[in-house]
């Protein structure tokens, strides 16, 4: 079990603020919606992780604008006014075409949300990043993955990546029936929705409620913080998950208006 451990690692990238134009505007469902982004400051671009991270930033006014011009993150100077940022998952990335993908769930408020509401081919977003990745190769027998529509990215990122001898149990909340996506993958999936819209469950009790799957097997679990804490305790304690083979992280809060 150690040998496998150890092969889950990190890799540092170099962080690079990138001035990208929207390409594409996508509508995926009704609440998520899908902004292609490229030129060619993408050219370099490294995303390596199913689950990395970019940062989006968003100038609120002139002066941050005007900030972000000159902005050097990770330098630990004094910038100026900061924009607002946003921690999102790039989709998909194409170097040789220059495109990143990144989904945005349409919550209705927020700078993220509120930007995503409004692009148009033209336009133009600065990101930065990713400062990392969590590099977990397949060599796991069996997947679980659980999150929101906030983790959908990275989930299908995940999927995409398996190969046709693994077998992987998703489990995604979502608003209503409307809000389901295809997720494409090579390995045998099984998707449980969960949908808000009637009540009659919620993640958390489902993933009380469900079977593990068996062999060598690797959890992840991305959605509200304190939610997130509640599944990690419920897969160590009551399902008996190996807790250096579960990853859960809290991709926003629910006394907040940004989610991821």
């Amino acid at each position: 079990m150690t040998e496998v451990i150890q092969t889950i690692h990190r890799v540092m990238h170099e962080i690079k603020r990138r001035r990208l134009q929207v390409l594409r505007v996508v509508d995926l469902t009704p609440r998520m919606r899908r902004i292609t982004l490229g030129g060619p400051d993408l050219a370099g671009f490294v995303s390596l992780g199913s689950d990395d991270h970019v940062k989006l930033l968003f100038p609120q006014n002139a002066a941050e604008q005007a900030a972000l011009e000159t902005l050097v993150l990770g330098s630990g100077k004094d910038n100026g006014p900061m924009p607002a940022m946003r921690d999102y998952t790039p989709r998909r990335y194409d170097l040789d075409m220059l495109e990143l993908d990144i989904d945005f769930v349409l919550h209705g408020d927020g700078p993220a949300a509120t930007w995503a509401e409004q692009a148009k081919p033209g336009q133009f977003l600065h990101i930065a990043g990713p400062r990392g990745s969590m590099i977990v190769p397949d060599i796991f027998d069996s997947y679980l993955l659980i999150g929101d529509e906030t983790a959908l990215p990275a989930i299908a990122r995940r999927l995409e990546g398996l190969g046709a001898d693994r077998r992987a149990l998703v489990i995604v909340e979502v608003e209503n029936g409307a809000e389901q996506q295809r997720l494409e993958s090579a390995a045998q999936i099984n998707v449980i929705w969960v949908l808000r819209e009637g009540g009659k469950n919620n993640l958390l009790t489902t993933v009380k409620q469900l079977q593990v799957p068996s062999g060598n097997l690797y959890a992840w679990v991305a959605t509200e913080t304190k939610v997130s804490r509640q599944i990690r305790r419920v897969l160590l304690d009551e399902h008996g998950l190996n807790e250096q083979l579960v990853k859960t992280v809290g991709y926003w809060r629910l006394d907040q208006s940004d989610e991821e």
